[in-house]
């Protein structure tokens, strides 16, 4: 998780846009039909027949879509990801009450913690598991094997995440609601493993706030 003027996960964030595609002078297509492959060269500048153009302009439609194909599933791979909030959670969470505070942003406590609230600025360590509202997760540090460190209250992550831990308590767990304007101002891209997040659209988060360093250790 990253602090600048519009602040965003840690995540693999350069852009991937795709091959850029140029029209060549010649264009030779493969077409595979019903197991057969016929390898088909196009004439420099001319095609002998609309039938031709139709059969090129197919052909490398074929390959465009095989490629989105290939990209829509490279994205978004089955869902066996670990989760904070596995099914039994799930089916628990439809009877916990829905809190909404003033900024808009809703949560769900999945359980109270025992330990103190992190003051602003103070560093928290969290996991977190971070979904479009279909429930395909775009980011967890589950993942990553280690809780985030960060300053809580302080930008370095998304302001949804930074107003739902600072009234959490240590060794907590919560789903936040986290409308478009809390989350990312300019959406992040799809990669492999990871949906597409528009541009202030909403999100959720799992989030569980596992210690927080210098005040535990003050408790105990």
């Amino acid at each position: 998780m990253a602090a600048s003027s519009s602040p965003f996960l840690l995540l693999p964030l350069a852009s991937r846009n795709g091959p850029t595609l140029r029209t060549p002078r010649c264009i030779s297509t493969r077409v595979i039909i019903a197991s057969e492959t016929r390898d088909k060269s196009c004439k420099t500048n001319t095609l002998s027949s609309r039938r031709e153009a139709m059969l090129l302009v197919l052909g490398v439609s074929g390959l465009s879509m095989s490629y989105s194909h290939a990209t829509y599933a490279a994205g978004l791979p089955p869902e066996d990801k670990p989760r904070l909030c596995e099914a039994e959670c799930e089916k628990e969470l439809e009877n916990v009450p829905l809190v909404t505070t003033e900024s808009g942003l809703q949560y769900k406590d999945i359980k109270v913690g025992k330990g103190p609230s992190p003051p602003v600025g103070f560093q928290v360590a969290a996991n977190y598991v971070a979904m479009v509202p279909s429930g395909q997760i775009f980011d967890s540090s589950l993942e990553k094997g280690l809780p985030y460190l960060f300053r809580v209250g302080s930008g370095q992550v998304i302001k949804g995440l930074d107003e739902g831990l600072l009234s959490m308590k240590a060794g907590g767990k919560r789903r936040l609601y986290i409308p478009g304007p809390l989350a990312f101002p300019k959406g992040l891209v799809s990669a492999p493993g990871r949906p597409r997040v528009a541009p202030n659209s909403p999100v959720v988060f799992d989030v569980s706030l596992e210690y927080i360093p210098g005040l535990e250790s003050d408790d105990e």
